[in-house]
Order: structure tokens, then sequence, then C-alpha cells
């Protein structure tokens, strides 16, 4: 049965069946062939013991020498066939596993003697129970299947966390993509906005260009007029010298006398024109008010410059101070001594020495920004120009404002002093320029004929003459004395921010929002020299005592330097930020300038 159902398996294994015809012969007994066996010649009764005991005992000492010798590994088809473990092998197998070889040892001789002898009796040998067997088998199986449990459980807890992960991402980039089509909705519905703003704007855009060129048209003529008037003027006074030769006068005092008749019958004309308004036109006569000093036009300082100052083309940053905690906007050194007074947009001004940086003093009495300052000739007293509107005077010794002047309707960008210490000029937001008396505390003039904010104002040393900048990209001069323009300048293509006279007053320099650069002769009311220093805009700019480098206050946070000898233009790095206002000190040994930073360096 055994066998058989080993042939069984065997055949299961292989695969399927298949039924075959095959023809048997019927059985014949005569033609059947029998193999011959052959005796075994190391084992035999032997011929003198025939009886029954005898060859029982020979039968048992072969049995014995049989089971002594090693058994054979079973063939593969035999290994198939599973029986019970004997106890006597579940021993010897249990001893080896352990590695009792010496209690292996004793057994065997135990075992083999008692064999010997007969002693032991093979009836009582029994097989392992299978239960005993299962239950070591099942207890594996249970090991194994724990382990495997316990991998299993690991795996699910890490798959968990992946898929809570994955929640979480699926979550934030679900949340993005919401942002991104609420982005992208908002941002085609501000296209279409602009589009049709876009729309709106292109016929406003026609005719503010063709009232440009009608503006354009309109200058042209009046740029023809004004020429035509003055060859006038010219051959008038050519004809008035020619038809009264007696009157034996200096040309100069002929043509001031004859100027100053025009201007006064232009005014007489202008008063008789509106007499509704008569306190806009006629001024009367204050009993304090100052007189202007005659105009040399000569410096009496310029040679005292010329001998101690001395020419420096390279400079480096020496030392920084912080002087305020917004921007700086402007500077103004003492006319005598190595102090500098610096204005911010936090409402103060700080005097400082120089070059060791201490504090001196403060003033705090704005309620606006501060844009200017300007120091007294005599160095006692202080200037300063804010967006409130006003103008102030401080005087040091008193350590408070004396005085105050209102007049601007907007903020003022820019205040300078009279040579005499009598007169201050302002300029503004409004399109005007001021000229106020100290003495009689009040506007002398008031300079209209800007048509933008007017955003520098400065007096021509020891002069009457004023030059002002404006936004409407123009530079003008103007009479104090008078309150009239003199001359203007037109070249620049962008807004004047900032104009300045060097110190014998024939040249001026002057500097634009794209950061152009023009020198210009005052004989002539020429563009000499034409400097590109953009595209940034320029703020300041201003002439070194020997009138032979500019020193431009960019607004990219550097101090552009222009050597006027070789035209060559560097640059000075440090600002963090732009550049508001830039001087030298007297002697050209120190170059100061003030930025949007809140610090002011010094430049060796």
């Amino acid at each position: 049965m055994a066998n058989s159902s080993s042939a069984e398996a065997i055949e299961m294994e292989e695969g399927a069946f298949y039924l075959e015809r095959v023809s048997v012969s019927e059985y014949n007994e005569d033609d059947y062939q029998y193999e011959e066996v052959q005796p075994d010649e190391d084992w035999s009764l032997g011929d003198a013991s025939e009886d029954l005991e005898s060859a029982m005992k020979a039968v048992i000492g072969q049995l014995e020498e049989t089971e002594a010798t090693p058994r054979r590994p079973a063939s593969t088809k035999e290994a198939q066939t599973k029986h019970p473990e004997i106890v006597d092998d579940f021993l010897r197998n249990f001893l080896i596993k352990m590695g009792m070889h010496k209690t292996f040892d004793c057994f065997q001789t135990e075992w083999y003697e008692m064999m010997y002898r007969g002693i032991l009796n093979l009836e009582q040998m029994a097989f392992v129970p299978d239960v005993y067997v299962q239950n070591q088998l099942l207890d594996n199986e249970l090991k194994s299947l724990r382990k495997q449990i316990e991998s299993y459980k690991q795996a699910a807890f890490k798959a968990a966390e992946i898929v809570v992960k994955l929640q979480k991402e699926r979550d934030f980039h679900r949340m993005q993509y919401r942002r991104v089509v609420q982005e992208k909705n908002r941002l085609i519905g501000d296209i279409k906005r602009v589009k049709k703003h876009y729309a709106s704007y292109e016929p406003a855009l026609k005719q503010l260009n063709d009232k440009y060129k009608t503006a354009l048209k309109q200058k042209m003529l009046t740029s023809l007029e004004r020429d035509r008037a003055v060859a006038e003027v010219t051959g008038l006074q050519a004809t008035l010298r020619n038809v009264k030769p007696e009157y034996d006068m200096p040309p100069s005092s002929s043509s001031s006398q004859e100027l100053r008749e025009t201007q006064d019958d232009r005014k007489q004309d202008s008063e008789a024109l509106e007499p509704r308004q008569p306190s806009k036109y006629v001024r009367s006569r204050h009993p304090n008010d100052s007189e202007f000093p005659v105009d040399t036009r000569v410096n009496p300082y310029l040679s005292q410059i010329k001998a101690t100052a001395s020419h420096k083309s390279g400079y480096r940053l020496a030392s920084t101070l912080n002087v305020h905690e917004l921007p700086v906007s402007s500077l103004a050194l003492h006319p005598r001594k190595q102090v500098i007074v610096t204005t911010g947009d936090d409402h103060l001004w700080k005097m400082w020495s120089l070059p060791s940086g201490d504090i001196m003093m403060t003033g705090e009495g704005h309620s606006d920004w501060l844009s200017s300052c300007c120091f007294h000739p005599g160095g006692g007293k202080l200037a300063t120009g804010s967006g409130d509107t006003t103008v102030k005077i401080w005087d040091f010794a008193k350590g408070e404002c004396v005085l105050t002047f209102e007049g601007h309707s907007h903020a003022v960008w820019g205040c300078a002093w009279h040579s005499c210490g009598d007169f201050l000029a302002s300029c503004s937001m409004d399109n005007t320029g001021k000229i106020w008396d100290l003495n009689s505390e009040r506007c002398r003039y008031t300079l209209r004929g800007h048509a933008d904010a007017v955003n520098s104002i400065v007096f021509l040393p020891f002069s009457n003459t004023l030059l002002t900048s404006s936004a409407d990209k123009t530079l003008s001069l103007w009479d104090a004395r008078t309150g009239l323009c003199a001359q203007t300048f037109y070249g620049h293509l962008h807004s004047c921010n900032d104009a300045n006279f060097n110190m014998m007053g024939d040249t001026i320099v002057s500097c634009d929002s794209y950061g152009t650069v023009k020198l210009w002769d005052v004989r002539r009311m020429t563009a000499m020299l034409t400097i590109d220093a953009g595209p940034h805009p320029s703020n300041q700019v201003t002439f070194d005592p020997l009138g032979r480098l500019v020193a431009i206050a960019s607004n990219d946070g550097s101090v552009k330097l222009l050597d006027l000898s070789s035209g060559k233009l560097s640059d000075l790095v440090g600002h963090e930020d732009a550049v508001q206002c830039v001087c030298f000190d007297h002697k050209g040994e120190y170059l100061i300038s003030g930025g949007s930073d809140g610090t002011l360096r010094l430049w060796s």
C-alpha cells in the first residue's frame, strides 16, 4: 500500500494521465522464463547444523549484523514516504543535535551490548508519538507566524504613516491649486480692467500730444517774438544814442538807467491796468526796510581761498556719522569754522564739529520735514526751510527760533542768505521764490516766472543776483533789488533739481532728474559742457573752492566727482541709500555727503 500510494503521488506530481490501448496476450506458463537466484556466498548455515535452533541463532546473528551496519540513504522515491520515528533513533538524533557526543557514545555501547546479550526487548520499542512531533512543528510554525505578524504590523504602521503624509500633501496641493486658480482669476480680471483703462487713455494721449505740439509751436513763435523785441530794443537804444549825443554818459550807466526806467514804466503800467488790487502791485515803503548794497560782484575772500585751498582729485571715505534717524536732506557749512549743520526728515536740525563728529546743538520747532538750511554770513544765525511752508531764523546765542516767515502756499525747498546778511531768499513748490527782509520782517519781493516748482535758490557771491532752478527744466537769473527775471537758461530736458555758482561767479553748474549735468557760461549765457551722470537722478551739485572739481549727489547711492580739466567722472561709493546733499569744506580737504540712510560721510 505504501508503494502504491507513493507511486500515485509521483504520478500526480509529474502531470495528467493519458489513456492508451494495449493488447495483452494470453497467459502461458511454458513461455515464462524464470530468473536464476544466486546464493549468498558470504553467509550459509553450514552442513553440520541442519537443526532448527542453530538455524534460528544464525538468522538472529545475521539480523544483528544488519542492524549494526549503517543505513544507506533512501532514494528519492523512498524519502517521500514518511514513517513514524523510532524511539532509539529519536534519542540518537536528539543527542547529536544537542552536541552530546559522549552521552551518545555511551548510549550506543550500552544499546548494542544489551542487544548482543539478548537482554533488550525489541517488542517494547515503540514509535515516537505523532502528537509530540506535531507539537514541535506547530510551535515552530507559530513562532514563524508571530514573526510574520510583527513584520506585517510594522509594515502596516509605516503604510499608515505614508497614507497620512500623502493625505496632507494632497490637501496642501489642493489648497495651493485653489489659491493659484483664485490668483489666476484675479489676474485675468485685472488684465481686463487694465486693457479697458488703457483703451480709455488712448484718446487722452492723442489730445495731450496735440496740445504738446501746439505748445511747441507757440514756444517757437514766442522765442521769435522775443528775439524780434530784443532787436527792436537794441535798435531803439542805438537810435537814442545817436539822437542825443550831448549826453556823454558811460554806456553801462545809460543802459542800466534805461533798464530801470523801462522797468519803472512797466511797473506803472501794470499798476494802472489793475487799480482794483493796489495792495498786490503797489508796494509801500516800510521804515525798517533794508537797503541793498552796491552790486560789485567781487568776492573779497577769493584770493584768500585760492591761497589756502588745495586741489585734490582722489577722495576716500574717512569717517561715518549717524546723524539722523530719517534721511538727511541738506548740509550747511559754517562760513569760518569747521562746523556743519544737517537737516533731516525727523523735523530736526543738528550742529556737528568736524572732523571729530561731536554734536554741538539741536534745533526743534518745525512741524514737518526740513528741506534746507543756510548759515548767516556772520555765523551767528541759521535759516531753515521746511515742508510746513515756513522759513525759520535761529539765533545760536539765544538757542531758539527768533523769527518765522510765512508766505509760501506749499513746501519750501531751499533758502539762501545775501552776503550782507539783511536779506534771505527762499523757493517753494508754489512755483515762486521770495526775498525776505530781516529788519522789517516782511517779504520784499516775490519771484514769479517759473511754470513749476522752484527746487533751489542761491545768491551770486557778493551780488544782488539770484539763481533759481525749477521743475519746468529751466534756470533763471533774477535781480533781487527789483524781483524781476534777467535771464533764463534753456537746455535741460528734465526737471532741474539744483544749480550753483563757482567762487568766481562766472560759471554755473546744474543737474536734473535724469542725471544730466550742465556747465553754463554766465557771460555768454550758453552751455559749455554737458555730462551724462545718469540714469539715476542727480539731487545736488557744487564746486570745490578752486572751481576745478564738481561733486554730484546721485540717487544711486554714490557721490560722483567730475574733474573739469580732464572731463573724467569717478564714483565714491559708501552710502547705503540715495545721496541727497554734498559740499566741500573751505580748503577743499574734505568732501561731506549726506544720504537717505541717515548718515553723514566724510571723504578726505
